[in-house]
């Protein structure tokens, strides 16, 4: 009897400053969300994550989807997220998703490990992806889709990803097999990421009015200004914050050397978690995420 399929150590991204180039590399877009592992074996699924929790009973319509798979059994790898209306994974409403509206997960399958008793994963990733595909199918309004892949100038996708505001890339080895652990023929390189820095002022963007905090960074408890955000925050999150920086309000900037006439300047007392452009000298395509003291 051939014994039954669980969870497998997921292979691991190695970060790094600009992608690879050359047509032995293919790339994904770097999709935002839970790294799951979904196993299906006789009609019965599971989804794991990458640490080997059993998370089933939180994606529902995943689970039942991969369960109808037109296979005997499966391991299939992938991000479970939830789309914006743009189309691009949104992290911060993926917990709210898992709790109040699994309808809205997707399921990116980017790799195949197992399929109808045979363990893939000492074969190339080009003939495991072939594989996924055809197990997959092109269902458009199922819950289990494709991460696609892209071959060519790796520098173009990636700058193009940033301006559509996505996380970043992925790119992994045409010809490499699957390892548990972290691999340097998987790669990662981030378009956005995430930072915390201080509140010392508030301003308004120039073409559409919208409220900016002006932040620094905080060395050595000496300030540097950092460069400005958009408040992109909830209506009740956002009046909170509105209240907080008038209770703190100052005639004075907090850096000497900042002018800025139209600036409304606050105590350097409150901390903004920010997402912003990686790899930039000064904050760029930045908003704010969320308030701490």
């Amino acid at each position: 009897m051939s014994r039954q399929l669980g969870f497998i150590e997921p292979q691991l991204l190695t970060s790094v400053d600009q992608p690879p180039q050359g047509g032995e590399w293919l790339h994904e877009i770097k999709h935002d969300g839970y790294r799951t592992l979904l196993v299906v074996e006789g009609k019965q699924a599971r989804a794991y994550t990458r640490t080997g929790l059993d998370w089933t009973s939180r994606y529902p319509g995943i689970v039942s989807a991969v369960a109808k798979l037109n296979c005997r059994s499966a391991i299939l790898d992938g991000e479970a997220i939830v789309q914006d209306e743009r189309g691009a994974s949104d992290f911060d409403a993926l917990m709210s998703a898992i709790r109040w509206n699994p309808h809205k997960l997707i399921f990116y399958a980017f790799d195949l490990l197992h399929l109808d008793g045979k363990d893939l994963r000492d074969r190339l990733l080009v003939e495991r992806r072939a594989k996924l595909k055809e197990v997959l199918g092109l269902d458009e309004t199922s819950p289990l889709q494709l991460s696609e892949e892209f071959i060519g100038d790796a520098v173009a996708f990636f700058r193009g990803c940033a301006e559509h505001g996505l996380e970043g890339i992925v790119s992994k080895l045409a010809s490499s097999r699957y390892r548990s652990g972290r691999s340097k023929t998987w790669l990662k390189c981030k378009c956005f990421t995430e930072s915390s820095f201080v509140i010392i002022g508030t301003g308004r963007d120039r073409k559409t009015g919208a409220m900016l905090a002006l932040l620094a960074s905080a060395d050595r408890q000496c300030l540097a200004y950092a460069g400005a955000a958009f408040i992109a925050l909830s209506g009740n999150e956002r009046d909170e914050l509105r209240i907080r920086l008038e209770s703190i309000k100052t005639g004075r900037c907090p850096l000497a050397r900042l002018r800025m006439p139209t600036a409304e300047w606050v105590k350097p007392q409150l901390v903004a978690r920010v997402r912003h452009l990686a790899g930039a000298k000064r904050l760029r395509h930045a908003t704010v995420r969320g308030v701490t003291s």
